[in-house]
């Protein structure tokens, strides 16, 4: 049996938040649980663990009741090269200090 797996604290705090956040954005729209765990196309205890930010329940899940709330959209670009100052800093500082235009020669011409 493999080993479970145990993603580090700052993870497990950003699902808690993100099933606490699902929660009350269930509250705020007047539904109850059953309702969208049916639109998600999902069980109520699963629900119950989305809700509680369960690290266990796939990204499927949490993208599929995302969807049923109507916040779906925001989930594709969290990993937008945007939104991402890191890797856009890192890869500025790969840029070339200086670019050389090379003088290759056509064909038939004389230099």
């Amino acid at each position: 049996m493999p080993a479970k797996f145990l993603p580090p604290p700052a993870a497990k705090r950003s699902v808690k938040k993100l099933g606490l956040d699902i929660k009350d954005a269930r509250l705020r729209r007047g539904l109850p649980a059953s309702i969208i765990a049916e639109r998600a196309g999902i069980s109520k205890p699963t629900m119950v663990k989305v809700e509680k930010g369960d690290h266990g329940v796939s990204i499927g899940i949490y993208a599929s009741v995302l969807q049923a709330l109507g916040l779906l959209d925001d989930l594709a670009d969290i990993a937008d090269p945007k939104n991402d100052p890191i890797g856009s800093a890192t890869s500025l500082e790969r840029l070339p200090k200086r670019v050389h235009l090379s003088s290759t020669k056509k064909p038939g011409t004389q230099k």
